[in-house]
């Protein structure tokens, strides 16, 4: 049995448009590359135009390492990356207190959604993994 795919490879060319800021690389769990990649602009567009050709493997990697379920990784990370102000992301994970307070405080003054960055894999992973303790034994 193979195992569901939790990151999307369209989704994470599609965030490498905008690589030199290291979204893509957010997007696949590993945010300390990424925050390098936002204060060098992509380690000076050069490692940018290099993980063109590693997305695949950052893809797989991925999808090893989470847990897919109920919250899709693909749609909350577009929904952070282009509206994270907003909090649509949280409102879409269930976290609807925290939803309105970054609709209301500009992503908790963008210290949230820095924060967001950092986290969101892992946090989707938490709420997709509780989904299977929940199930009771048979």
């Amino acid at each position: 049995m193979e195992k569901q795919s939790t990151h999307n490879l369209v989704i994470g060319y599609i965030l490498w448009i905008f690589g030199f800021l290291g979204s893509h690389r957010f997007y696949y769990g590993k945010p300390i590359s990424g925050t390098i990649y936002f204060f060098t602009l992509g380690l000076l567009f050069i490692g940018w135009i290099v993980d063109l050709f590693l997305l695949p493997s950052m893809d797989r990697d991925a999808d090893i390492r989470f847990i897919p379920g109920k919250v899709d990784y693909s749609v909350a990370w577009i929904l952070l990356v282009f509206l994270g102000v907003f909090g649509l992301h949280r409102m879409y994970m269930g976290k609807w207190i925290s939803g309105i307070l970054y609709l209301l405080t500009v992503g908790l003054f963008g210290i949230g959604i820095i924060y967001d960055m950092w986290t969101l894999n892992d946090q989707i992973t938490l709420i997709n993994g509780e989904v299977g303790r929940n199930i009771p034994a048979t």
